[in-house]
């Protein structure tokens, strides 16, 4: 079976190295977003199974992005990824429903013990 990852950020570079940074098996089919607006469209159109969310983005931020997916009820895994580690901002995403906080650049080893404790490994 197919997971369906969406992976959103302002960067092609760090949207690139996210894509990397993924097991074999999810990166079978990858959406890819470079703002929050792209990303919204794609989840309100596609079936995503797992987000990868930068937050300082252009046109809809990552917290503008999670407070859209907590307003319409929808159940998604999310992931987090940012270089703002501030812990307000950590304490602030987990309470709009992200699964967890990654900080960039991204270590596959944090990445695969979040993804294996959320059941996708």
């Amino acid at each position: 079976m197919s997971t369906n990852v969406l992976i959103c950020d302002d960067s092609n570079l760090a949207r690139k190295q996210v894509l990397r940074s993924l097991p074999e098996s999810l990166s079978t089919d990858v959406k890819l977003a470079s703002n929050g607006e792209e990303a919204l469209a794609i989840l309100s159109s596609e079936n995503i199974d797992i987000l990868f969310l930068d937050l300082t983005m252009p046109i809809i931020d990552g917290l503008g992005v999670l407070a859209a997916l907590k307003e319409q009820n929808k159940q998604l895994p999310v992931f987090v990824i940012s270089a703002d580690v501030q812990p307000e901002m950590q304490s602030k995403v987990l309470a709009l429903g992200a699964k967890a906080f990654l900080r960039k650049p991204i270590q596959i080893d944090v990445l695969y013990e979040h993804l294996k404790r959320h059941g996708f490994l």
